[in-house]
């Protein structure tokens, strides 16, 4: 997984994301992710407002056979994050609201994302910190399942510079009839595109 904020000026940013998912370690594609927008910070540097867009390309097994069926999704999708830390924890809230424009389909969900990130070897997350990382992120429909699915994730990552971090993890998902394990590894660039503070 790749995940991009890069400040276009105070106010601005730009996310940009790519996730690629396999059925093994490389090789057998289960999904392709393409995930951007445009956001804008209501206060310095956090309580973010985004608008954005997403294309979702799925390669789904039938049944018990070698045989996949592709599937194509388009989202578009609004969502608010904020952020705060008390000492050495960091916590992030995020509100999604997703409208998914699937073959002969349209379906609205709701997504609430709560993750945590503490430094083990620095007071704080800096330069070459090592850090424990967690999630959980709940997905509720607005029809009937209502309950969609829900991801418990934990990770080690590394702060390699104020610009880029790495995670290397595990997630489980569950949703109503199955639950799936996946070992993530995750890079995140925040490179801004102006230097100016």
């Amino acid at each position: 997984m790749y995940f991009g904020n890069q400040a276009i000026n105070k106010k601005w940013n730009w996310h940009n994301e790519v996730q690629y998912r396999n059925y093994n370690f490389a090789g057998d594609t289960q999904q392709l992710l393409l995930r951007t927008g445009i956001g804008y910070n209501l206060s310095d540097n956090n309580n973010n407002l985004l608008l954005g867009y997403a294309y979702i390309n799925s390669q789904n097994y039938v049944g018990d056979t070698d045989d996949k069926i592709s599937v194509d999704e388009n989202r578009i999708y609004q969502q608010f994050t904020t952020r705060q830390n008390f000492g050495r924890v960091y916590i992030q809230h995020r509100y999604r609201v997703e409208e998914r424009f699937l073959k002969d389909d349209f379906q609205m969900r709701f997504r609430y994302f709560l993750s945590l990130n503490v430094p083990i070897n620095k007071p704080k997350m800096e330069d070459k910190a090592l850090y424990i990382s967690a999630y959980n992120e709940i997905f509720l429909n607005a029809e009937s399942p209502v309950f969609d699915r829900d991801r418990l994730y934990g990770a080690l990552g590394y702060v390699i510079n104020k610009n880029f971090r790495v995670e290397a993890g595990f997630m489980r998902q569950i949703q109503e009839k199955t639950g799936r394990n996946q070992f993530q590894i995750a890079i995140y660039n925040n490179i801004p595109f102006s230097s100016a503070k």
